[in-house]
């Protein structure tokens, strides 16, 4: 930029419109963002829709793996914790929990990394796929899987640890309210209250913030696709704070608030279907 002549520069400024007044340069910009062009990107050399169409697979890929691991793994724990709120398995799920939720994403990443590149090598560490692999699109299904272990896992271990600790408490909650009483007063089996009654009740919570974190994923996948070089919207991200390409940043930020409104508005459908007093009223 400072070898430019001021022609070369009174150029640029001109075909990008930086020339024109700001409220302009925002009219024209909301306009093209309307008619969805969200512009041009200057490191990519690519309309930045497509751009960001071509990651987006990738990067929901990873969430909803580490979204899926989470919270199966997650309220799974929690549900055995609060089977004996004061034993050694309840304790000691805690303590996980706790450690989990305490570990930055990008440390446990880096540790898998050198777990399974040094110690264990028995899981890749980098990228999405492998280069040498073209079978057919079962062999290509596989490979992915196997390069999506350890970034879903790094992804999902914070918030398997914050369900865990949810779905605890809530269970807890949930087994002293009076109609677990009576369902027990009335003889039914210990298993069927468990599950029936109170299981179903506890899980509420867990519908909620799951939705409320769904930012949180993707703002984590910035740093797991960092950290294992995943051709997603967080590494675009990444690449694009780095080199300055604006157009790039704010489409990614365009797409990152519709995910989340997508996300929120299924997770309310989810809790009607939960709730059979949601769609009572």
């Amino acid at each position: 930029m400072g070898g430019m002549t001021e022609e070369i520069r009174a150029g640029l400024r001109s075909e990008y419109g930086l020339d024109q007044p700001t409220l302009v340069q925002l009219g024209i910009y909301l306009e093209r963002f309307a008619s969805g062009n969200l512009g041009y990107s200057y490191f990519f050399n690519l309309p930045v829709l497509s751009l960001i169409l071509q990651r987006l697979p990738a990067t929901l890929l990873l969430v909803l793996t580490a979204l899926v691991v989470a919270v199966l793994s997650g309220t799974t724990l929690g549900v055995l914790a609060s089977r004996r709120p004061n034993g050694l398995l309840s304790q000691f799920i805690t303590v996980v929990s706790v450690i989990g939720y305490s570990a930055p994403v990008f440390w446990t990443g880096m540790l898998l990394i050198i777990l399974f590149a040094s110690v264990i090598p028995i899981l890749p560490v980098s990228g999405m796929t492998a280069a040498a692999v073209s079978g057919g699109w079962l062999l290509d299904s596989v490979d992915v899987a196997h390069h999506l272990v350890l970034p879903a896992v790094s992804l999902a271990v914070v918030y398997l640890a914050q369900y865990s600790r949810l779905t605890r408490a809530s269970m807890l909650d949930v087994l002293g309210s009076d109609y677990v009483r009576t369902a027990r007063a009335k003889g039914l089996e210990e298993r069927k209250v468990f599950f029936k009654h109170a299981f179903r009740n506890a899980m509420l919570p867990i519908i909620t913030i799951v939705g409320l974190q769904f930012g949180n994923l993707l703002a984590g996948a910035i740093v797991v696709e960092t950290v294992f070089n995943w051709p997603g919207l967080g590494r675009l991200a990444f690449d694009s704070v780095l080199r300055r390409d604006y157009p790039t940043l704010l489409g990614l930020l365009f797409f990152s608030s519709l995910l989340v409104i997508v996300a929120n508005q299924l997770v309310d459908v989810c809790y009607r279907l939960a709730d059979p007093r949601i769609k009572a009223s």
